[in-house]
């Protein structure tokens, strides 16, 4: 049987599935994983410290050794991506009281503000050039609940001791000074180990998931899923042409990542106030990743052939 690849083949398979069957056992019967030990271990109570082994995994794989032209275009990415995801959120939380039309400001944020590197790589590197799959070396520091938090917080929407964010990014820093001190750490925790992890962090995550909800959150994720390939896409797409890209990276950053979902539960462990909404929250970012997963590539297709047929005109021309 090929179970591994037959997960693979849906988009962030490795997230989603694992935590729909968690939310199954969950909804059907709540208290199948409750007979102690490792057993329950594996189900919502271990979520905090999978989420913290993810986040170290995710750090080895960082690196800020590039070339200026990467860094520029990474950056000016990453801040278009945060800059538009936080300024709609903050809209939301402001205007209409954290609730637009089913979706609140947490499940905007989480699900517009943390880009699917797999897919973005795929991307670029099939029809864009080495600087534009460079460009996510930077991109990575989005990677997790830390920018959701420091939003939340620096907007007083959330209520964030000081060392719950130093506790939020220490794993990864921790990762990351491993990772650039020692190569053997960026491989102990490559993509096949830190997907291992994340496939029980998926599954600890569906464990505190009622698909009741979901009747609340399907139409709602799925408009989530349009606006953030829509909105963060064209706002990344300027940018990247500003920065001197051709647009190609901007539209490959306008997913939304499968660990998004993870995001709204680690904002409730450290803010309770957020506990009600984050079940919703995590079924609309994980529709968000289902609905980017398909629209993203078509977008940056669509820009692809837009400059490639900019380029063989001028080259006719020139001829």
């Amino acid at each position: 049987m090929q179970i591994l690849k037959s997960i693979r083949k849906v988009p962030a398979g490795i997230m989603i599935i694992p935590l729909f069957i968690g939310a199954i056992l969950n909804t059907f019967a709540p208290h199948f994983l409750e007979i102690g030990s490792f057993t329950e271990a594996l189900g919502r109570k271990g979520f905090p410290t999978l989420l913290g082994v993810y986040l170290f995994c995710m750090g080895t794989r960082i690196h800020l050794k590039a070339t200026p032209l990467i860094l520029k275009r990474g950056f000016s990415i990453l801040m278009a991506k945060i800059g538009i995801a936080s300024l709609i959120a903050l809209a939301v939380a402001k205007l209409f009281g954290g609730d637009l039309w089913g979706l609140s400001s947490l499940a905007i944020l989480a699900a517009m503000n943390d880009t699917n590197g797999a897919m973005f790589v795929a991307l670029t590197s099939s029809m864009g050039d080495e600087n534009d799959v460079g460009s996510y070396v930077v991109q990575n520091i989005e990677t997790g609940p830390f920018f959701t938090l420091m939003v939340l917080s620096g907007a007083g929407l959330a209520n964030v001791p000081y060392m719950s964010m130093v506790a939020v990014i220490a794993p990864l820093a921790a990762g990351m000074l491993l990772g650039h001190l020692d190569k053997d750490f960026r491989e102990l925790c490559g993509p096949t180990r830190s997907d291992l992890v994340l496939l029980f962090l998926a599954f600890g995550l569906g464990n505190s998931i009622d698909l009741k909800a979901i009747v609340i959150a399907g139409p709602a994720g799925i408009a989530l899923g349009i606006a953030t390939c829509v909105i963060t896409g064209a706002t990344c797409i300027f940018v990247d042409i500003l920065a001197g890209g051709r647009g190609i990276a901007g539209a490959a950053a306008s997913s939304t990542a499968g660990n998004a979902a993870a995001t709204p539960k680690a904002v409730a462990l450290v803010d309770p106030a957020y506990a009600a909404i984050a079940p919703v929250a995590t079924l609309q970012v994980a529709a968000s990743v289902i609905v980017t997963a398909i629209l993203t590539p078509l977008l940056t297709t669509i820009i692809w052939k837009r400059v490639k047929a900019k380029e063989d005109l001028k080259a006719a021309e020139g001829v």
